[in-house]
């Protein structure tokens, strides 16, 4: 049987300040969505996500609010990420902050996710974040609201601008767009064939170096992160590809380790990959690729060291497997970027 999905309520700060100024009742609210007593002030109650996004859309609907999602981003802080928001600003690069904000949201949240791949756009010198709802066809409002806050969490990490290039919609706002761009500083294409909204943003921010941090609260929070995921009881796909993406580069990825470390047998480790439409060796592969189009562009390693600590034996090996993601060879995909950045 599947776990229930689960939002903190800490995603739900801002709401009470943002109806309040709009002149609504923001208890009336919570009480009609059915959501516990406490959710709007405190950070680690549990709440279903549909009641607080069925919250938020029906708070932007009465009150008239087009932007209503924007103005929540807009109140909260990054310490609503909670031990997140220590990792993060812990963090020796904005590379590693990201990487640690796509692998561990699911602590914060099991209603979203993030991932970094490629420009949807197929612009050399770009890359994308994408955020996806569990329900591709997530409410318009609650979007906003999550998509603001990635932007906002990017640019108070990375103490400024990370140079965004656009914000890709797969939806047309209610609201008029100049609000978007005013919110986001760059422009913003709606109605686009995607299943993610998507920040768009050159590589090499990836090496920017941040001001403060100590490797040792980075490691304790890590640590910290991942058991909270383990504890939180998080999807099976989610579950392997943690460790997964942890021992590429070290021991190579295998069904049987895997399934020792969740202490399930391997036959029903199988069983519920399939189930989820997937495989163990299509989560390899594909966490393969998203750590290796990162470290060509982000970072100015050899290739054949991104190869390694992809966990490729050989180089070759590598290289057949960049032509089947990308058509290309590794050194062309880093060129392309590199010749495309600007």
């Amino acid at each position: 049987m599947g776990h229930m999905t689960f939002v903190r309520s800490a995603t739900l700060r801002g709401f009470r300040e943002v109806v309040a100024g709009l002149g609504g009742d923001p208890e009336a609210y919570r009480i009609q969505a059915g959501l516990p007593a406490g959710c709007l002030d405190q950070d680690d109650i549990t709440v279903a996500p549909e009641s607080a996004a069925a919250m938020i859309e029906t708070a932007a609907t009465d009150l008239s609010c087009h932007d209503f999602g924007l103005r929540i981003a807009a109140k909260q802080s990054l310490s609503v990420l909670g031990p997140l928001a220590v990792a993060l600003t812990n963090s020796r690069t904005l590379g590693d902050a990201l990487d640690c904000l796509t692998r561990y949201m699911c602590v914060h949240s099991q209603a979203v996710t993030l991932t970094l791949g490629e420009d949807p756009r197929s612009r050399a010198g770009t890359v994308a974040l994408y955020y996806r709802p569990v329900n591709e066809h997530g409410p318009v409002q609650t979007t906003d609201m999550g998509l603001g806050f990635a932007h906002r969490v990017l640019n108070q990490v990375g103490g400024g601008s990370y140079g965004l290039r656009s914000v890709e919609l797969p939806y047309v706002p209610p609201g008029p767009l100049e609000t978007y761009r005013d919110f986001f500083g760059a422009p913003v294409h709606v109605g686009r064939p995607l299943r993610a909204a998507v920040l768009r943003f050159p590589p090499e921010v990836a090496r920017r170096e941040l001001r403060q941090g100590d490797d040792t609260i980075y490691q304790l929070a890590i640590a910290y992160l991942a058991r909270r995921a383990a504890d939180r009881g998080e999807d099976i796909v989610s579950r392997v590809r943690v460790p997964v993406l942890d021992s590429l580069g070290t021991t190579p990825p295998s069904l049987d380790g895997v399934a020792r470390l969740l202490l399930i047998h391997p036959r029903t480790l199988q069983r519920q990959l399939s189930d989820a439409g997937t495989s163990f060796g299509e989560i390899v592969d594909d966490a393969r690729r998203e750590k290796a189009l990162r470290l060509l562009l982000g970072t100015d390693l050899p290739v054949g060291h991104v190869s390694a600590m992809v966990g490729f034996d050989h180089q070759p090996s590598f290289t057949r497997a960049a032509h089947r993601w990308w058509g290309e060879a590794p050194s062309r995909m880093r060129a392309k970027a590199t010749d495309g950045a600007r």
